[in-house]
């Protein structure tokens, strides 16, 4: 009989072991993959309000195109700004207008002499923020500074807590999961150990007795980590408006959940089964290799 035959065979004769280890597996990859992809959400979103003007400052009425100046090559002095860009008046009433288009009675209210010039900052790392506050402050003809500095450290805030209370939880259910293993497969050596014996009498060899168990552990792995995908995956498909809603303005995400073809979501998905079945096939095999290296030993 192969060594595959043997393993179906196995897990057939007690399937309420191989339930158990399977279930553990599914709902350690279920939390961790949801943790995951929180984790690159979370990411998507702080790159792009990183990617977003940081500071605005607006200038009065009486400032000009010098001060403005003035201010952008100070600020470039201290290498610690990513860009620079400078919105003039009109160009505020263009922006002002593409924004309210829908509302005609917003737009002849508004002239471009009303809305102030600015520049919209972003810095190198949302930490240069306080430092570039001081030279801000310093400049001439300067109104008013809008700054998205509590904003950017929420949002890092959040990511480093998802990262660590996921990697904790995740951790956690891998080492439970690995020890269900180690202690469904130790009990069916336990139950099997006459069969191994008889086994060792006819000259089978270590590798011939051995692997069926490694093989079991694998697939406990792999079907649980396969099932936790297709949870999430249903689940991100049903929610998808919802996802939209919160996180549409976000250029990445909205490609990933909208694409017509839904080429983006269909790769992305097949990457993240390929990690999942890679990640569970590990965890089974550490934990079949760990029992069997205890419960079956050869003299």
């Amino acid at each position: 009989m192969g060594v595959r035959s043997v393993t179906w065979k196995h897990i057939r004769r007690s399937p309420y072991q191989a339930t158990t280890a399977v279930l553990t597996v599914f709902l350690t990859f279920l939390l961790g993959g949801f943790y995951f992809l929180a984790t690159i959400a979370s990411v998507f979103t702080l790159n792009y309000f990183e990617g977003k003007p940081q500071i605005t400052v607006f200038f009065s009425d009486t400032a000009g195109q010098a001060e403005a100046d003035k201010l952008k090559a100070d600020l470039e002095h201290t290498g610690k700004v990513s860009s620079i860009t400078y919105v003039s008046k009109e160009e505020a009433l263009a922006l002002y207008r593409e924004q309210n288009k829908k509302d005609p009675l917003l737009l002849e209210m508004v002239t471009a002499d009303i809305l102030p010039a600015s520049l919209e900052i972003s810095a190198r790392d949302p930490k240069f923020l306080s430092e570039l506050e001081p030279v801000i402050k310093q400049a001439q003809g300067v109104e008013d500074t809008i700054y998205q500095k509590d904003v950017v450290d929420s949002l890092i805030a959040w990511t480093n807590a998802i990262r660590t209370i996921g990697g904790v939880l995740a951790g956690l259910l891998a080492v439970d999961a690995v020890l269900i293993i180690i202690t469904v497969i130790g009990m069916k050596i336990a139950l099997r150990k006459d069969e191994i014996e008889i086994l060792k009498l006819v000259g089978a060899s270590p590798w011939y007795i051995r692997m069926p168990f490694v093989l079991e552990g694998i697939v406990y792995g792999a079907a649980g980590a396969v099932g936790a995908w297709a949870v999430l995956t249903t689940l991100m498909v049903i929610f998808r408006d919802y996802i939209l809603q919160f996180l549409g303005v976000i250029p990445a995400i909205s490609t990933i959940m909208t694409n017509p073809a839904g080429l983006p979501f269909i790769s992305g998905s097949g990457i993240f089964l390929g990690l999942m079945i890679v990640s569970g096939t590990i965890l089974g095999l550490i934990g079949s290799i760990a029992s069997v290296g205890r419960y079956l030993r050869f003299q």
